[in-house]
């Protein structure tokens, strides 16, 4: 049972639970860095590094940080590691460092890293925490890259960077504007709706109890007070 508990950690945010086309965060890094396959890929990769280790330290701690506090407190933590991953592409790979630029620092707010943190990390143990990381983590580049591969070939007429024959040729801009982005971003979620029937298992867990602005929300407490 508890195999088939890591397991569903593990492989809940790939496609059920996916980040993007299921739970529609990210939203904004999701638009901006899938122009390219490149960018969509490092995105991915920097968000997933950040969120594993986040997810771990926060769960580690999780029985010492002061539940008052803690979103602070997971902010902080978040940031940390974000510096880190920043400072390392800014040092080893200018060039992505480049491209994603203020991107990186906005995965400190990035509302997957957050919402793990608060509504998984927070409550369960490292292991899971972990797996959950690296669950959602591939889920998130998975998105992007799915995104990014529809835009960059049909609106540059490239894949990775490198021109296609014929495609180059005829591509359409649009793709690789902000409207087509939103275009196959909605197509994308309406066919990962498809593929799982609708089906939505984290609906459950998405109330206002566990909700990161419950404190200052007056329409959590007015709920929250309904249901007391």
């Amino acid at each position: 049972m508890k195999n088939n508990s890591n397991l569903s950690a593990l492989l809940k945010g790939i496609l059920l639970e996916n980040p993007v086309f299921v739970l529609v965060l990210g939203t904004c890094p999701t638009l901006a860095t899938t122009t390219s396959i490149i960018g969509a890929f490092s995105m991915g990769i920097a968000a997933m590094v950040v969120l594993i280790c986040s997810n771990a330290v926060i769960s580690a701690l999780r029985k010492v940080i002061p539940d008052t506090v803690r979103i602070p407190c997971y902010i902080v933590i978040i940031s940390g590691f974000v510096t880190i991953v920043k400072l390392f592409i800014q040092a080893y790979l200018p060039s992505i460092f480049s491209h994603l630029g203020v991107y990186l620092d906005l995965i400190t707010v990035n509302c997957i890293i957050l919402g793990r943190a608060e509504m998984f990390a927070g409550k369960n143990s490292v292991g899971r925490s972990v797996l959950d990381g690296i669950g959602m983590g591939i889920g998130f580049t998975l998105a992007l890259l799915s995104i990014s591969l529809i835009r960059e070939v049909i609106g540059a007429g490239t894949f990775a960077g490198m021109a296609i024959p014929f495609i180059i040729d005829h591509r359409i801009e649009f793709f690789i504007k902000p409207p087509g982005g939103l275009l196959v971003y909605g197509i994308m979620i309406a066919v990962v709706t498809k593929i799982t029937n609708g089906r939505a298992p984290f609906k459950k867990e998405f109330t206002c109890e566990g909700c990161p602005s419950a404190g200052v929300c007056h329409t959590c407490k007015k709920v929250l007070k309904e249901e007391n």
